[in-house]
């Protein structure tokens, strides 16, 4: 049987897989950067599950959100026009239930562990799976109305987190 830390490795290495695969799928460069760095967080999580088995390893949150929102600012600046197809919002969606999957299996897993660091770390995961889950509904919003989304003087929902 697999044990929670291969399963969970695997589970990093299969969204990185992902968000490299989108980022080749959409031509905005913008997305583009915001997906590459969703799939080099997935590696750093993989690195850090990684280590948490044989030593207490450091974790820091990241500045992902505040890094897409200025990544969303630029492309409201650029002036760029935007054609997305429904199909995108597919895959986005289908990205959001992933990380929806991993914050719930950390979650409950931070809950089996018994070394309190590793606790400690399974939390940190679900947390940052919850901050990709919210990156990925606002570019579903953006990729469904792009036009309205850049214009609404509050574009970005992500600062409340």
């Amino acid at each position: 049987m697999t044990n929670i830390f291969e399963y969970a490795m695997q589970m990093e290495k299969n969204g990185e897989d992902y968000y490299r695969q989108l980022a080749r799928q959409t031509s905005n460069k913008g997305l583009q950067t915001i997906l590459t760095t969703l799939a080099d967080e997935e590696v750093k999580h993989y690195n850090v599950i990684e280590r948490m088995q044989i030593k207490e390893p450091h974790m820091t949150e990241t500045t992902i959100l505040t890094d897409a929102k200025n990544i969303f600012v630029q492309i409201k600046e650029s002036g760029e026009s935007f054609d997305f197809d429904i199909e995108q919002t597919k895959l986005y969606k289908k990205a959001q239930d992933i990380e929806k999957q991993s914050r719930d299996f950390y979650t409950g897993k931070a809950d089996e562990v018994t070394e309190e660091y590793q606790k400690e770390i399974f939390l940190i995961l679900a947390d940052e799976e919850n901050k990709h889950y919210l990156l990925l509904d606002n570019i579903i919003e953006f990729v469904s109305r792009p036009e309205q989304w850049l214009e609404n003087a509050e574009f970005f929902h992500l600062e409340d987190y």
